[in-house]
């Protein structure tokens, strides 16, 4: 009996390449502190109202498209404010208040608001949207204001998240929202932020075809082709 069950103990250790597997206490090292000690008095975002609030004798205006909202780089609102975490758009778009919403309800959920806290970088819904009834003909003039949008550029930052907590906490639900925005967005560090700013290139390329109009290429470029050779649509 000893005597099988010591040439089983050698067969197994033959197999296992003479290797002796034990259970050991794993190391943790000691968690980051954070020295950000600045508290709000509302953690979570605010709601967004739906509808501009306009005087009761005024008539709410109606608008063109104005695409320049959306076209060319963000150059105002494109850095963090806390110097954390956030989302930031990656090209142009529009946000409604549902996207707000949505943004809202689902960090709420996810966040800690004993740890952290997230603010808005971008205004609720401002620019009027018109549309006319199905089946109406054309003329009648301009049709009348179906919802309101916020335009947002290139590089503007949607939202901030700040307080005690890693990167690594806030990626996973940032996103999840950030993959339903309408536009390319995605989520970023201000480390991340910075580097990426600094890699950032000109498309030499596309600028010397522009400029010495190779091929006739200047009638059918637009002047926003013009100014920013191609890089922004």
């Amino acid at each position: 009996m000893f005597a099988r069950l010591t040439t089983s103990i050698s067969c197994s250790k033959q197999f296992t390449g003479h290797l002796i597997r034990a259970a050991g206490l794993k190391y943790f090292g000691p968690q980051k502190k954070s020295d950000y000690i600045e508290k709000v008095e509302r953690p979570k975002l605010r709601v967004m109202e739906r509808v501009p609030q306009y005087p009761p004798n005024l008539r709410p205006p109606k608008m063109q498209k104005r695409l320049k909202f959306m076209r060319g780089p963000e150059i105002v609102h494109s850095d963090f404010i806390h110097k954390q975490y956030g989302i930031v758009a990656e090209s142009g778009g529009r946000l409604r208040w549902g996207h707000f919403e949505m943004l809202r309800l689902t960090i709420g959920r996810k966040m800690d608001v004993n740890r952290m806290f997230a603010t808005w970088r971008v205004p609720s819904p401002w620019q009027p949207v018109t549309k006319k009834g199905q089946g109406q003909r054309m003329g009648g003039g301009k049709g009348a204001i179906d919802y309101y949008v916020t335009p947002i550029k290139k590089g503007r930052v949607i939202l901030e998240i700040a307080g005690n907590c890693e990167f690594a906490e806030v990626k996973p639900f940032l996103e999840l929202v950030a993959n339903q925005l309408p536009f390319k967005a995605k989520v970023v560090s201000h480390e991340m932020l910075t580097s990426s700013k600094s890699m950032e290139s000109e498309n030499l390329y596309m600028k010397y075809i522009i400029q010495n109009n190779l091929n006739g290429c200047h009638r059918w470029l637009s002047p926003v082709d013009h100014k920013w050779f191609g890089k922004y649509i």
